[in-house]
C-alpha cells in the first residue's frame, strides 16, 4: 500500500523550531523529487521546499533561511527543518513525491506531484 506519513507538527510559539518527518512506505522512492507543500485556512495550498534525487534543493522565496528540506534514502525519509517559526506559517504542512523521474532540478507546481501524505498540523502563535 503507497503511503506517505507526515508527523512532527504542534503548536509553538513564534520563534520556535520545529522538525517534520514523512515516511515513505509501499512506493519507489529514491528516484523521484520530493516536496513539501502547506495550507492555510482559506488560501490556496502552496509549495514550500523541493529536493531532487541528486541533493538539489529549492525554495519559496518567504521561506529561504529558516527551513531545510532533507531526505534520508536509507531511513526512506523525508524532512523538512523549520526555524524560526512564524504566525503566517500556521498550516497543514503535507509531503509528496512528483509524479515523473528525471528531473536534474526539483519541480515546483503541485500539478507535477502526484502522491500526497496526510498532513500535520503546524500552529504558531505571536
Amino acid at each position: 500500500q503507497v503511503q506517505l506519513a507526515e508527523s512532527g507538527g504542534g503548536s509553538v510559539q513564534a520563534g520556535d523550531s520545529l522538525r517534520l518527518s514523512c515516511v515513505i512506505s509501499g512506493l519507489t522512492y529514491r528516484p523521484y523529487c520530493m516536496g513539501w507543500f502547506r495550507q492555510a485556512p482559506g488560501k490556496w495550498r502552496e509549495g514550500v521546499a523541493f529536493i531532487a534525487t541528486n541533493g538539489i534543493t529549492r525554495y519559496v522565496d518567504s521561506v529561504k533561511g529558516r527551513l531545510t528540506i532533507s531526505r534520508d534514502n536509507e531511513k526512506r525519509t523525508l524532512y523538512l527543518h523549520m526555524n524560526n517559526l512564524k504566525p503566517d506559517g500556521t498550516a497543514m504542512y503535507y509531503c509528496a513525491r512528483a509524479q515523473l523521474t528525471g528531473y536534474l532540478t526539483p519541480p515546483l507546481q503541485s500539478s507535477q506531484y502526484d502522491t500526497w501524505g496526510q498532513g500535520t498540523q503546524v500552529t504558531v502563535s505571536s
